[in-house]
């Protein structure tokens, strides 16, 4: 008794009596099974969702006849899980030539390759998703994880209400990626639980067993009906779909158009799937890299660019009149690059063949950084605004070549791009005068205090935008209070690519940065025939910031989320070389999906064909197995907690947070936009003002080492575990010395405002 005493809950000693304990391990098996159905949408069928089933009914009789044989809490799922893991591994994971029935080292290798291929697979494939037999590895296994999960919760540890985590790890990838799963299997699943939690229910007198069960009987029939009725306006909200991609065509049929008056006011409609062309790219040096790493390096391609924005939205200016453009000659955005001949000195020369597809446009999308372009037409160039232009517009199948040269940008040159602002590019310093354009400046001048070049103050307002805890991408935009669009934003911190880059500009301005605002796609989705497609959903906006002896330079402040990594030469992590993925993580996108840079299709491993890269799908089964093992460290806490409260880990992301947090009561505060070394500056700088003496040595090395844990965290490629302990230590010792006033001390000044 004493072993398992620490249950505790009437559930927990109903579930664990007589026949209820192997009613509720069935009931948990069959619950993990439907809610296989949130998949649906993600993944192909195939013989996986079977194999999945019967996985999980294996695991589930090895548990429930464990469980009959002892009274231990953790030892049936233990033995599930090491019969489930070894039945796995003999089945999926046998080396060629090897005996299933011997799972050792070289078995154990095997696994390890087929996960690499899996990982592979999920991140370069598109939706649905064909299951191979790496992929069916991980689904099958993820499977028995949720069943073990949610028995050990609800059998095991006595609290069948949790067994809701395990369920919602299954439906997370469906909810957060916007791919419906079945209804059905929703409803089924809500049904097994609430069965389950009646199961759980304290034993009742016979004239009350009917009763009880005609409520339960009555309150799942209820809950199938409910989720029929409401399933289709709830996935029609739009938070279902926060993920989407910012809509600036004419929808999901017909010819696709960007418009030129983006509203920030206005919520994102539905996207256009249709292609709106297709290219090719081919590095014209003798350096032979894949198509992916070339498109990385060309970014976006750009149908035009804005000027004008009066607060709440953009207007297109009157063009000039343009004389026609000979094909043949030379465009180039850069000042020291006019009338000179394409160089792959200079940088990287890169050959773009495009064919358009529903694009009816009078701008033509090029690269940022274009040198030539041939196209049959009466085409124009507008070197002020470089933009491609025609009084036609294009024509599905007709097609253009580009010479790209992509310049050898790095931080050292953009930081050195000082002179004079021509005087045609003064107009891209105007700020609307709005009744928060003072607070904008005031914001603008916060975020760079410590940049000491335009280049810098550049990286730290895109730093500000991209930090996921602070704003959100999101396409449901609710309506300002104000005639600022830009200061609405910052207040919601909720937006999609028009918002941020949009604020961007305009801080940009502020701060003396010509800046303007450039509309395009994003590079769209590589196939297997090494040919990009753009589609009408790929639409995006970015700013440009101009550098005198440099030209315009993109800049990206949209989330991750959406873009992928930021261009190399804004990159403060990697800005030595041109980033040729996305950045790894977090919820991509929807049915349509674009990134800022695509990976090519894996190459054929074990058998294994290439398949349509797409690395908007990424993680959507890692999720499922991420969030699995937060359900199951939630049970290990629960149950290795007894009598006492777990000490929470310290990491230095935690021991941070609660230094800030203390001496923001102090009245020392710090800017987001800050890194970990300048926020040690600001609080030494601070403590010498506030109490007229430096930090005590011992708090100064403290400060200093728990920086540099916080930047090993933050971005070590391979970070080392700190000492929850010293890292409370070094918070300690900091706030003992910042709270102690020795004779002579300055009494404190009032409390500074805080940052916004």
């Amino acid at each position: 008794m004493a072993a398992d005493g620490w249950c505790g809950v009437s559930g927990g000693a109903a579930l664990r009596r007589g026949w209820r304990s192997p009613a509720a391990t069935a009931l948990t098996a069959v619950a993990t099974c439907t809610a296989l159905g949130s998949l649906s949408g993600l993944l192909a069928g195939g013989t996986w969702v079977l194999h999945a089933v019967l996985a999980v009914a294996g695991a589930a009789l090895v548990v429930g006849g464990t469980r009959s044989l002892t009274r231990s809490t953790w030892l049936p799922s233990l033995v599930g899980l090491v019969v489930s893991a070894y039945a796995l591994l003999a089945f999926y994971a046998t080396p060629p030539g090897g005996n299933p029935l011997l799972v050792g080292p070289g078995t154990i290798q095997h696994t390890g390759q087929l996960v690499q291929q899996a990982a592979q697979l999920i991140e370069t494939s598109v939706v649905p998703m064909a299951v191979w037999p790496p992929v069916e590895l991980i689904l099958v296994g993820a499977a028995v994880l949720v069943f073990l999960a949610a028995d050990l919760l609800a059998v095991g540890c006595g609290m069948p209400a949790l067994t809701g985590i395990a369920y919602v790890a299954m439906w997370t990838p469906a909810v957060v990626l916007g791919f419906p799963g079945s209804t059905w299997a929703l409803a089924a699943t809500g049904f097994c639980y609430l069965l389950l939690l009646a199961l759980a229910q304290p034993p009742v007198s016979r004239d009350r067993t009917g009763r009880r069960a005609g409520v339960v009987l009555a309150g799942a029939a209820g809950l199938v009906a409910v989720t029929l009725a409401a399933g289709p306006a709830v996935s029609a909200v739009p938070a279902w779909s926060w993920v989407d991609l910012p809509d600036v065509g004419t929808g999901a049929v017909g010819p696709v158009r960007l418009a030129d008056d983006l509203d920030l006011r206005e919520s994102l409609r539905d996207q256009s799937s249709q292609v709106v062309l297709s290219y090719t790219v081919d590095r014209v040096d003798d350096e032979a890299e894949g198509p992916a790493a070339t498109a990385s390096l060309i970014g976006p391609l750009r149908s035009f660019t804005l000027r004008d924005f009066d607060g709440r939205s953009w207007q297109r200016e009157p063009a000039d009149d343009l004389a026609e453009w000979d094909p043949d000659g030379l465009l180039a955005s850069d000042p020291s690059l006019v009338g000179a001949a394409p160089d792959g000195a200079r940088g990287t020369l890169t050959d773009v063949q495009v064919r358009i597809g529903a694009l009816r446009e009078q701008r033509l999308p090029v690269s940022t950084f274009p040198r030539t372009v041939q196209i049959d037409g009466p085409w124009t160039y507008d070197a002020a605004r470089d933009e491609v232009v025609s009084r036609s517009r294009t024509e599905a199948g007709s097609g253009y070549e580009m010479l790209v040269e992509v310049p050898d940008l790095s931080p050292d040159v953009l930081r050195a791009a000082t002179g004079d602002v021509p005087e045609d590019v003064q107009t891209y310093l105007e700020v609307p005068e709005t009744e928060h354009a003072d607070d904008l400046r005031a914001l603008a001048v916060e975020l760079t205090a410590d940049a000491a070049t335009p280049y810098d103050q550049a990286l730290a307002l895109q730093t500000y935008f991209r930090d996921g805890t602070q704003f959100r991408y999101d396409t449901s935009i609710e309506p300002g209070d104000s005639d600022d669009a830009v200061w609405d934003f910052l207040q919601s911190r909720r937006g999609y690519c028009v918002q941020f880059a949009t604020s961007m500009t305009v801080l940009a301005r502020t701060l003396g940065i010509p800046a303007r605002l450039g509309v395009g796609f994003l590079p769209g989705e590589l196939g297997t025939d090494r040919t990009y497609r753009v589609t009408g959903a790929d639409a995006h906006a970015w700013p440009e910031l101009y550098f005198p002896g440099t030209g315009w330079v993109r800049f990206e402040p949209t989330p991750a989320v959406q873009t992928g990594p930021p261009p190399s030469w804004s990159n403060p992590f990697s800005a030595a070389a041109p980033t040729t993925a996305p950045t790894a993580g977090a919820p991509q996108t929807t049915s349509t999906p674009s990134a800022a840079a695509t990976t090519a299709a894996p190459q054929d491993q074990g058998g294994l064909p290439g398949v349509v890269a797409n690395p908007r799908t990424r993680g959507p089964l890692i999720a499922v197995v991420a969030l699995l093992v937060v359900a199951t460290a939630l049970a290990a806490v629960l149950a290795l907690r007894r009598r006492r409260r777990p000490a929470l880990r310290l990491a230095p992301e935690v021991a941070w947070r609660r230094l800030r947090d203390r001496l923001r009561r102090a009245g020392i505060t710090w800017p987001d936009s800050r890194t970990p070394r300048q926020a040690v500056a600001a609080i030494r700088s601070q403590v010498q003002a506030r109490r007229g003496r430096p930090l005590g040595p011992e708090a100064d090395r403290a400060l200093v080492a728990l920086a540099a844990a916080l930047e090993r965290e933050r971005y070590a490629p391979d970070p080392v575990d700190d000492d929850p302990e010293e890292l409370q230590a070094w918070v300690a010792a900091v706030l003992t010395d910042v709270s102690t006033r020795a004779p002579g001390d300055r009494p404190a000044a009032g409390p500074r405002p805080a940052e916004a």
